[in-house]
């Protein structure tokens, strides 16, 4: 397929209304004219860097996770680990076990239990300053740089969902903590409905921070795997595009990560175990990078290990025992076009 012309470049006439070439011009000319032929995705590489969360440290023995030659990951504690003396083993074990693979761990803050009917009580801002502030000591000095305020603020299992202000003063709160040269994920969404409505909530009670915040984080399963574009998207199904628009109305600087994304295997009853549609999502969401590449500036891909396609949640690009599924050999040609 012919790539297409500039906007500004004038086609030139048929050949033969042309003059002569001079013949010293020719070879030049032959090289250029070789390298157009060369198609843009032969060449094309963009600048996201990606990386894989899990929560299991076997992630790193993995052969197969070898392969992919990662150097970014992500894992979600609870707010008051510290406080949790099984919860903070499993973090060490993690973050060593990242350690020792030269692995940089993305350590994004959450709920202290997901799955909790009605949800779990919201943090005060100086519970948060504390047992967030201890994590911080904790793991700062073990290398871990990159953090995130907290998971997934807009959706209804997390105690933030329907307060965007408490979000911002968690914000705020991290900024202070003594974290040299870390990079902060400052707000995290679900692109869901009303997520357009919570990011302006967010930035206007964050105020000035809130418009300057380098990172923002998104979860974009359903564009993903709905294979959500700009012309279908919708208040429901917003994607990428809108969640940019509502961030660029009061904020131009932030980029994009991608903190949780993937194609799915199953998920509930909106997705039925089909590991050949995972693989086919997968790579939807390494175009997606493409398309957005000025904006999106990381991804995280979830999870590693699968659970046997079951209902609850699988998005494992290998079978729980690390037998690699479609969507592995998918995600490893698609990182040929990536940073790491």
């Amino acid at each position: 397929m012919d790539a297409p012309v500039p906007a500004d470049v004038v086609l030139s006439p048929p050949e033969r209304m042309q003059p002569l070439v001079n013949r010293r011009l020719l070879p030049s000319l032959l090289v250029a004219g070789l390298l157009l032929m060369v198609p843009a995705s032969a060449t094309a590489k963009t600048k996201v860097a990606v990386g894989i969360g899990d929560q299991s440290p076997k992630m790193f023995t993995e052969a197969n996770w070898k392969a992919l030659n990662l150097k970014k990951t992500r894992f979600f504690v609870e707010w008051n680990t510290i406080d949790q003396a099984g919860e903070l083993a499993k973090a060490d074990a993690f973050v060593a076990a990242a350690r020792a693979a030269r692995v940089s761990v993305l350590m994004h803050i959450s709920t202290d239990d997901i799955n909790s009917t009605p949800r779990r009580p919201l943090p005060s801002n100086s519970a948060y300053k504390s047992k967030v502030g201890a994590l911080v000591a904790r793991y700062r000095p073990q290398g871990v740089k990159d953090w995130g305020v907290w998971n997934e603020a807009n959706h209804k299992s997390q105690p933030t969902a329907r307060n965007p202000k408490r979000a911002a003063q968690f914000y705020k709160t991290f900024r202070k903590f003594k974290c040299s040269s870390c990079k902060i994920v400052a707000l995290d969404v679900l692109d869901q409905a009303g997520v357009e409505k919570y990011i302006g909530s967010w930035i206007k009670a964050a105020g000035s921070v809130g418009k300057k915040a380098r990172i923002i984080g998104v979860h974009n399963y359903s564009q993903v795997n709905r294979r959500i574009t700009e012309k279908n998207a919708s208040k429901r199904y917003p994607g990428v595009a809108r969640i940019l628009k509502a961030v660029r109305k009061r904020n131009k600087v932030a980029k994009l990560w991608l903190t949780e994304t993937g194609g799915l295997a199953s998920f509930g009853n909106a997705f039925k175990c089909d590991r050949s549609r995972q693989a086919n999502r997968t790579k939807y969401m390494f175009d997606l990078i493409k398309k957005y590449d000025r904006d999106i500036e990381r991804l995280y891909s979830y999870n590693y290990f699968g659970n046997g396609c079951t209902p609850a949640f699988d998005g494992g690009l290998v079978e729980a025992d690390g037998t690699p599924r479609a969507a592995y050999t998918t995600f490893k040609k698609g990182l040929k076009n990536t940073t790491r």
